[in-house]
């Protein structure tokens, strides 16, 4: 079975152009503004191609409008950026891993299967940190607004 990330055209171009380039040594980036570039397509890559991304990107989207309507003091907002940063980066991480996996052992493989796994253990464990993370934030300020209610 061929790697979807195989079939896929160029980030930054065309099947062609990526079918110029097969075989061809990366070169290093032109620019730091490249850079970044390359990294936005790697985001969008992500947010294309991996439902778990998606759904952690849209878990994120309502912590951080819970947290506006809240009004979350600093320091609360700080340890949700981190989590929240941790996780969309270790799924980052993971669709690399499980990208350059189906690279380089399309067929079945003990070892490609332990790595993918372990990839997919991080992003898990990640996110039931912020889970446990946003549970502590947000607690005592749901708490505080049902309060008025058992009165």
């Amino acid at each position: 079975m061929q790697s979807p990330v195989g079939d896929a055209p160029a980030q930054n171009g065309t099947r062609q152009e990526a079918a110029d380039r097969q075989g061809q040594p990366y070169r290093r980036s032109p620019s730091l503004l490249a850079s970044f570039g390359y990294a936005y397509e790697g985001i969008a890559y992500a947010f294309r191609t991996q439902r778990n991304f998606k759904i952690h990107a849209f878990i994120s989207s309502l912590v951080i409008v819970a947290g506006l309507l809240l009004r979350l003091p600093l320091g609360e907002w700080e340890g949700l950026a981190l989590v929240i940063a941790l996780v969309l980066q270790t799924e980052l991480t993971n669709t690399a891993v499980e990208a350059l996996v189906d690279r380089v052992s399309p067929e079945y493989h003990e070892l490609a299967k332990v790595a993918k796994d372990c990839s997919a253990a991080a992003v898990l464990i990640t996110s039931i940190a912020a889970v446990v993370v946003g549970a502590a934030i947000f607690g005592h300020h749901i708490v505080a607004l049902l309060s008025p209610l058992a009165h």
